[in-house]
Formats: structure tokens, C-alpha cells, sequence
């Protein structure tokens, strides 16, 4: 049986009519069928089933979901591709969206806020089901644009204060900064640089403000002078690595809070000529899969991209499917390897 109807010699793509035809049943049933809900008898449904795979039919999806006001879609706007942190969280939204029989569309902001504007104008245009936003920025002049839709928004990795509440699902690093701060003071760091996030971004000040109470109530309270503020990108990691050891007193460990902000000092402490740990002690927020690849392995701080990708999903599915989600908040965890002057053995820190 040809996947290919004909009428007047000429060929056009099947129909649900031709398929109700082919299997000898109404439309109706065919749409049944299609839609997932019982046929009159399992040797219909066969017979429907036959008929679609001879005939090559594909629904109309656009049709389908204006009629089923579902496109069965949903939207992601992600700060920065580029980063292998949200790189790996993409791709846990994407396999769990899939286990849901949803698709996903990816938009970069960049850490632009006007980029992501655009991106969650552009994905309510196309009815997407529900948005994943991770903000680029605490302005969130979009948010209250965007609840006034009615569809249904998650916030993924960052918060945003402000009148409009929304779920958010992230990860929580306070305990994993803690371990580090106590394991930077237990190998005699005590002049301690941070090339920290941007303040405007809820990450940015929540991780400098963890760590720094952290170090003060260990006896060795962060310097202000030791704190250079970078963007979440690899060469404002470079620039702050550069500012803090050309000073007097240089810091005899870095921390960047941030993975491409620490790929960056790293870059950029080499061509210094320091060695690490040998001149300075180097930690890094977030960790990578190779970085126990480089020599020396980098200590990090690593937080579950997978459980953080799947867990916003699940949170988004909730809201469109029952009108209410929670709050979700997972956590990090200190993994100790070499790149601060360790002696002993690298593994997981404790207490995370």
C-alpha cells in the first residue's frame, strides 16, 4: 500500500480520512486512537494502528494543539550555554522533559538581561506550555510581564526578591563553602582571595556572603581588599586573578566561584609564572569533569546538574498539571583533590 494518497494522478500527503478509510472506521475512531484514549476493540485499534503506519500519516501538530490548547512544548531560557554548568543542566531538562513526551526549546541569554527578555517573549509567542528561567541578572521587571500570561514559570539555579512568587529549584552551596573555608584555614591559608559573581545575581552575592562568614568564624576573616567582583566568564576570571596577585601581600590561595571564572585565573596564574598550589592555592566553584584531569587535580565544588535539571521539570510539570509546585533546594559538595597545597589523600569533604 503506497504512503501516498492520490486524487486527479496527483500525489498529496495522507489524511486522517484516508486513514479511517484504510482501516475501515470513522474518524473519530481515528482520532481516538491517535489521542491515546480506548477504541471500540483491540483488533480496531491494531487495524488503525496498521492503517497510520502504511499510509506514512502524521498529524497535523500545530492543528492538534490549538485544539487541545497544548503544544506539549517547553521553554528554556539558560544564562550562558557556554558554561558547562548549564550546558549539563540543559541537558537534564532535556531527558527529563522527553520522559514526559515534551520537547524543550533552548534560548542563550548570555547573561544578558535584554537577551533573556527577548528569549521569554519569543518562547510565550510560541505557546510553549511552561517556561524554565535562570536569571541573569536580580531585574525582573520581565517576571511580572511574564506571570501575567498565565503560563505556568519555574525559576532554575536563581533567585529573583520582588511581589510576583514563583517556584524556584536550585542548589544551595552554604555547607560546601563552610568545608572549603575550614579546609583552606586547616592547610594555613589564612590571606585568601575570591574572585566572586556578580552581586546583581542572587549566586554571585549568596556564595561571597557564605564563604566570607565562613572564613570569619574560623579566625581568618576575608580582607575587602582580597574580593574582585568578575561576570560568570572566563576572562573576568583572568583580570581578577591578575588584580589580586600583583599587589602587595599576595593571597597564598584563590577561590573563583564560578567554573569559567576559575578556568581563567588558572590560565592566568600560568602566565604569571606562579605555580599552583606551589605560589598560590587554587578552588573552584563548580566543578568539571576534567578538572581531576589537570595537574594539579582542582578542588571543587561540585552541585548535581542532573538532579538540578530534572527536579526544575518536575517542578514546571507540577505547575501546569496541578497549579502549585514547591520550592526545591538541593546541595552541593566540597570534593578535595590537590590544586591547595593537599598532602593527604583527595576524596569528598565531609559534612555536605
Amino acid at each position: 500500500m503506497s504512503s501516498l494518497a492520490t486524487w486527479n494522478g496527483e500525489c498529496a500527503v495522507a489524511t486522517m480520512k484516508d486513514v479511517a478509510q484504510a482501516a475501515g472506521v470513522s474518524t473519530a475512531t481515528v482520532s481516538r486512537v491517535l489521542n491515546g484514549h480506548p477504541a471500540p476493540t483491540e483488533q480496531t485499534r491494531e487495524r488503525v494502528l496498521a492503517a497510520i503506519d502504511a499510509l506514512g500519516y502524521r498529524p497535523n501538530t500545530l492543528a492538534r494543539s490549538l485544539r487541545l490548547h497544548t503544544t506539549h512544548t517547553l521553554g528554556l531560557v539558560i544564562s550562558d550555554l557556554t558554561n558547562p554548568f548549564f550546558a549539563e543542566v540543559a541537558r537534564a531538562v532535556e531527558n527529563e522533559a522527553r520522559e514526559h513526551d515534551y520537547s524543550v526549546i533552548v534560548g542563550n541569554a548570555n547573561e544578558s538581561v535584554e537577551q533573556q527578555r527577548r528569549y521569554v517573549h519569543t518562547l510565550l509567542d510560541r505557546q510553549v506550555d511552561g517556561l524554565l528561567v535562570c536569571p541573569a541578572t536580580d531585574e525582573g521587571s520581565w517576571l511580572g510581564e511574564a506571570a501575567e500570561t498565565g503560563v505556568p514559570l519555574v525559576l532554575l539555579d536563581r533567585r529573583i526578591a520582588g511581589s510576583v512568587k514563583v517556584p524556584v529549584v536550585r542548589v544551595d552551596g552554604t555547607a560546601a563553602l563552610e568545608c572549603l573555608a575550614a579546609h583552606l584555614v586547616e592547610l594555613g591559608h589564612r590571606r585568601i582571595g575570591v574572585i566572586a559573581g556578580p552581586a546583581e545575581a542572587s549566586t554571585g552575592r549568596e556564595r561571597l556572603d557564605a564563604f566570607a562568614a565562613a572564613l570569619g568564624s574560623r579566625g581568618a576573616p576575608l580582607a575587602e581588599r582580597m574580593v574582585v567582583y568578575g561576570d560568570f566568564q572566563q576572562q573576568s576570571g583572568a583580570t581578577a586573578a591578575r588584580t589580586l596577585m600583583s599587589g602587595a601581600n599576595r593571597p597564598t590561595a584563590l577561590v573563583a566561584m564560578d567554573n569559567l571564572m576559575g578556568l581563567g585565573a588558572l590560565e592566568q596564574l600560568r602566565a604569571m609564572g606562579f605555580s599552583v598550589p606551589g605560589d598560590v592555592g587554587l578552588a573552584v566553584y563548580d566543578d568539571l569533569p576534567w578538572f581531576s584531569l589537570l595537574e594539579p587535580a582542582i578542588t571543587a565544588i561540585a552541585q548535581p546538574t542532573d538532579d538540578l535539571g530534572r527536579a526544575a521539570v518536575r517542578a514546571l510539570l507540577d505547575l501546569i498539571g496541578q497549579g502549585n509546585a514547591e520550592n526545591v533546594v538541593l546541595n552541593a559538595e566540597l570534593v578535595i583533590r590537590s590544586s591547595c597545597g593537599e598532602r593527604a589523600e583527595s576524596g569528598r569533604g565531609e559534612g555536605v
